[in-house]
């Protein structure tokens, strides 16, 4: 019997993972993944991804060995790794799940005609997205650029329910091609080796996944709609990182929400929608992380500090780069922002509204452009994605799609009393807080808050 290759790519979990399910079904399955960072348009992982990376996979063989299936590891570019594998093991079936990036989309189009004209059966599932981009328009047939009228479209939908996980016995018995050792990737760090903070709060793999779902929705879902605007509890589900690389599914999470119709509960379904809504806009504008969806944007003069000084003319910002800095360091003078910028360093992970303090005031108060920050997300998060890093950014920033309003200027004071009124964030993750030690506020956020104004008012009167 021929055996069937199964290619994990950001679905790292063996319970409704509709690719697995399919090669199992045929007799003899055989597990892939492939370190792609040489494709076209493929964007590396950052720092903290692949760590995480590193520790999933670990996770995903053990869960694959229970089922008695082999994991073969190979780096390179996807479509000859694939090609000279499936040729090699003379393979009968080739299955995935889908992506959704144009550059992914290539790679995979590529390999499907290669393997009808290699004789070879080949299928592709929706198993990361609740909705398929190409089959959720708006009434001319378009890309929703609104998040609510997209979300009723989608949320109105009949989701199906996950796939459990296969029986065992379906694995390929037979001679495998050679495999790469994991740890030569050197997907962790060493020197030095940062990632202590992220071992401490973060355990990868579907098993602590769907420990984790299940203990929110028993004792997190009820509060969620205060607690997720609230960094000083422990009011967030922390999913994220699951999700980005499909430890869980989005049909697992629907679903275990249930019947639930609380406040809350639709809260939280919505948070799922907007994640839905950035794979949407990713899809339909694959330039996402380097161009502004609302085109009028690149006239403003944001900051690009570099090692060749500071691109723009954004008006009293010639410190760009010393700003830039102390906003990666958490030492801009402003707590909110800095505790959040050190959760980041330490965790991987960044509280959601510290998110938007610190993006705000990036972007509107330092005047820097937006796709810095968003490469410093990348690189940091263990949940950078890439639809949601970008689309969040560029919401911050009034570029995107369905995007605050720029003249929405998050002031992190005022965020810090609001959401932070005991300090208890800001006692965490800035222990130097209040001591000579801590850094005097590197901008005066009402006149950089004029500033930001004045170069919105004239960017819009340019035609």
């Amino acid at each position: 019997m021929k055996p069937s290759i199964v290619w994990f790519r950001d679905d790292l979990r063996v319970a409704d993972n509709p690719a697995l399910r399919a090669a199992v079904d045929d007799g003899e399955a055989v597990a892939l993944f492939v370190l792609d960072e040489e494709s076209p348009g493929i964007r590396p992982h950052g720092g903290a991804a692949r760590w995480w990376l590193h520790h999933s996979l670990t996770a995903l063989r053990e869960d694959l060995e229970k089922l008695g299936i082999p994991l073969l590891l190979r780096r390179g570019p996807a479509g000859d790794i694939v090609q000279k594998t499936a040729t090699t093991l003379g393979a009968g079936a080739l299955y995935w799940n889908r992506r959704y990036g144009a550059a992914e989309r290539a790679v995979d189009a590529g390999l499907k005609t290669w393997a009808a004209e290699a004789g070879l059966q080949v299928a592709s599932f929706q198993a990361s997205l609740l909705h398929e981009p190409w089959n959720v328009t708006t009434k001319t047939g378009g890309q929703y650029k609104v998040f609510t009228p997209f979300w009723r479209t989608v949320s109105a939908q009949e989701f199906r329910d996950p796939l459990a996980v296969p029986a065992k016995g379906h694995g390929f018995t037979g001679k495998l091609p050679a495999s790469d050792l994991l740890d030569s990737w050197q997907l962790l760090p060493t020197s030095p080796d940062w990632s202590g903070g992220l071992a401490e709060m973060w355990t990868p793999g579907s098993a602590a996944g769907h420990k984790r779902l299940a203990a929110f929705v028993a004792d997190g879902l009820d509060n969620y709609s205060e607690g997720r605007n609230r960094p000083d509890t422990d009011g967030s589900s922390c999913l994220s990182p699951y999700l980005r690389w499909g430890e869980l599914s989005p049909f697992e999470v629907w679903h275990a929400l249930g019947s639930r119709r609380s406040e809350s509960a639709s809260i939280y379904a919505s948070e799922l929608g907007w994640r839905e809504f950035c794979w949407h806009q990713y899809f339909h504008n694959p330039e996402i992380a380097t161009a502004n969806l609302r085109p009028e944007f690149d006239r403003f003069p944001w900051a690009w500090p570099g090692t060749n000084g500071v691109k723009g003319k954004h008006p009293g910002h010639e410190s760009a780069p010393e700003e830039f800095r102390a906003w990666q360091q958490g030492r801009t003078g402003f707590p909110m922002v800095d505790a959040g910028q050190r959760q980041l360093w330490h965790t991987g992970w960044m509280h959601n509204r510290v998110r938007m303090v610190a993006a705000s005031f990036l972007v509107k108060n330092l005047g820097i452009h937006w796709q810095l920050g968003e490469q410093w997300f990348w690189d940091t998060l263990v949940d950078a994605d890439p639809a949601s890093n970008p689309a969040n950014w560029q919401w911050v920033a009034g570029s995107g799609a369905d995007a605050s309003p720029f003249f929405r200027i998050f002031n992190p004071e005022a965020q810090r009393t609001r959401f932070d009124p005991a300090g208890k964030y800001i006692a965490r993750w800035l222990p130097d807080f209040g001591t000579p030690e801590y850094p005097e506020e590197i901008v005066d956020l009402k006149t950089t808050r004029a500033e930001a104004l004045e170069a919105y008012k004239e960017m819009k009167e340019v035609h």
